[in-house]
């Protein structure tokens, strides 16, 4: 449960790292308010506040996020949350009822693009044809 909770955590911290250092991160949460949760069933977990261009995470849950993301336990939400492909672990956390989420699913589109700034951008081999 501690590795858990350190990456809710660490992902606030990082997000604030992308908005300071990256331009283009910057303009994708300027105007933006929100507030949404990451958490497990049982409860553990944070909830981030989006606004005036800044992000900012509480530990515990908030009674009326826009949405929340809701995991089966802790092992199941550190596994999701950290694996390299994280689409597909997403994809397939959803298919096994191992990630739940409620609420706005626009907001939940947007919160994605927002995690893509987190994304190392994929380094293409001059002769991978497979990348065209």
């Amino acid at each position: 449960m501690f590795k858990f909770k350190f990456l809710l955590w660490v992902f606030s911290h990082l997000l604030r790292r992308q908005i300071r250092n990256n331009s283009d991160c910057a303009s994708y949460v300027a105007g933006k308010t929100l507030v949404f949760q990451i958490r497990t069933l049982s409860g553990v977990g944070r909830y981030y506040v989006i606004r005036d261009g800044s992000i900012r995470s509480f530990a515990g849950v908030v009674e009326s996020p826009q949405f929340t993301l809701s995991f089966k336990d802790a092992a199941q939400g550190f596994a999701i949350l950290s694996a390299k492909d994280s689409q597909a672990a997403f994809l397939s956390g959803l298919g096994k009822k191992d990630l739940m989420i409620s609420g706005d699913f626009r907001e939940v589109m947007w919160f994605q693009g927002l995690a893509a700034f987190l994304q190392s951008p994929k380094v293409v081999h001059p002769y991978d044809r497979t990348a065209f």
